[in-house]
């Protein structure tokens, strides 16, 4: 599946482990949050990078805390109406200051993906084999905002209310 960081398609270095197979050594791994809520401890010890796969179902606000264990957190967007990953992302970066790497996968759309990026997703899995060219520039197409996020982006309302406050040039 290609996948979309800085604008580019990139080489994905991490190996998704199904729940019931062996980790290989040394190499970065994503696992499912049942096998990491069934193998904390050995999990933990791991001497390489260590990613999860979180369900778009589970409250953030309980596993946020654990967060900065990982160095990437993939969330979901099983159906392209459902949108709870986009507060998972909020909440993982506002609220429990995550750094590492955040993922969208499943139904990622262009026309959804800067707001993806505005709520703290820098990495993208799309299911479609000409994703680069499909979303080149996505996250330049809109120069104005309507909802704040977390990147720090002035909404039109705060830049309309700006150019009102703004003092007249002296005559």
């Amino acid at each position: 599946m290609p996948l979309l960081k800085n604008g580019l398609v990139a080489a994905d270095h991490w190996i998704a482990i199904e729940d019931e197979a062996p980790l290989p050594e040394g190499r970065p791994v994503l696992v499912s949050h049942a096998r990491w809520l069934a193998e904390r401890n050995t999990l933990a010890a791991r001497k390489a990078p260590l990613g999860i796969r979180l369900p778009n179902s589970l409250d953030v606000l309980a596993f946020g805390p654990e967060a900065g264990r990982f160095d990437l957190i993939v969330l979901e967007f099983p159906k392209f109406s459902d949108g709870r990953a986009y507060s998972q992302a909020r909440l993982l970066r506002e609220r429990f200051g995550y750094r590492g790497e955040l993922r969208a996968t499943g139904q990622v759309l262009r026309d959804q993906l800067r707001l993806m990026h505005r709520c703290g997703f820098d990495a993208y899995e799309f299911d479609r084999p000409d994703a680069a060219r499909i979303f080149a520039g996505a996250l330049q197409d809109f120069s104005a905002a309507y909802q704040p996020a977390t990147d720090g982006t002035a909404t039109a309302l705060e830049l309309r209310l700006r150019r009102l406050r703004k003092p007249e040039a002296a005559e």
